[in-house]
C-alpha cells in the first residue's frame, strides 16, 4: 500500500454527528422540546463560533460555553454543564458512518492510524471506546488538547512528532471539511482525501489530492 500513516477526521468522516438530534436528547432529559426552530438559532451562534475557533480567535472552552448561554438562565443550569451534557448525549446516539468498521479492519496491520480532530475530549474517548476503536487509532490528536485547531499547521506538526517524523510522502489525510482536513493537510506538506459523501462542490482553491464519495470507495482505492 501507498500509505503507512492514514491520519483522520472524527466527526462526519468516521462517525455521524447528528446534533440536532444529540441536543433533541439531551434537552428532553432538562424536560424542555428542542425544537427545528431552537436548532436554527442554535446553528447561528454555533457555526460563527466554530469559525472563529477554527481560525484560532477563540479557545474551544470559549466555544463550548458561548453556544448554550442562551439555555443556561432559561434552565438554570451553567452553560458547561449544558455542554458537558450536550457531549453525553452526542456518546450515547454515537454510530460510526457506513463502511467506517470495514474500512479500519481491512487497514488494520496494513497502515499506522491516527486521529486529528476539531472535536471535543470528553466526546472521543468515550465515542472510540463505544464503537470498538480504542485501541486502533495513535496517535489521537484532540485540538482542544493541543491549543490550536485545523487547518492550522501546528496541530499537523504535533501528530507528526507523535509519529516519529515519518517522510511526507508516506502519510494522508482524510477528511469530509475541505477548509479545515483538506487545506489542513496541504498546508501540512502531505497528501489528502475528501470524503464528500454529498457531492458538494469544491470551495476556491481548495484541492484535494484524491476525492471519495463513501468510505467503501477509499477503501477500494488504498487497497484496490
Amino acid at each position: 500500500m501507498r500509505y503507512k500513516w492514514i491520519l483522520f477526521d472524527a466527526d462526519e468522516t468516521l462517525f455521524h454527528f447528528d446534533a440536532f438530534k444529540g441536543l433533541q436528547l439531551m434537552f428532553s432529559r432538562h424536560q424542555y422540546q428542542f425544537s427545528a426552530e431552537d436548532y436554527e438559532y442554535y446553528q447561528s451562534i454555533n457555526l460563527p463560533l466554530w469559525q472563529q475557533y477554527q481560525q484560532g480567535d477563540i479557545s474551544a472552552q470559549q466555544l463550548q460555553v458561548s453556544r448554550f448561554t442562551p439555555w443556561a438562565q432559561k434552565l438554570n443550569h451553567s452553560a458547561n454543564a449544558l455542554n458537558s451534557a450536550f457531549m453525553q448525549a452526542m456518546a450515547d446516539i454515537c454510530t460510526t458512518l457506513p463502511g467506517a468498521t470495514e474500512l479500519i479492519q481491512a487497514l488494520k496491520g496494513r497502515a499506522k492510524l491516527g486521529i486529528i480532530t476539531n472535536g471535543f475530549t470528553e466526546l472521543q474517548q468515550i465515542r472510540l471506546a463505544r464503537t470498538g476503536f480504542a485501541d486502533v487509532f495513535s496517535p489521537l490528536v484532540i485540538s482542544e488538547q493541543v491549543g490550536v485547531a485545523k487547518p492550522d499547521i501546528d496541530i499537523f506538526n504535533h501528530a507528526f512528532a507523535l509519529m516519529n517524523h515519518p517522510p511526507k510522502n508516506q502519510i494522508l489525510m482524510v477528511g469530509d471539511n475541505p477548509h479545515a482536513d483538506i487545506k489542513g493537510g496541504i498546508n501540512a506538506g502531505i497528501d489528502t482525501c475528501w470524503l464528500n459523501r454529498h457531492g458538494a462542490s469544491r470551495p476556491e482553491g481548495i484541492i484535494p489530492h484524491h476525492e471519495v464519495s463513501s468510505l467503501a470507495q477509499l477503501q477500494q482505492w488504498l487497497l484496490g
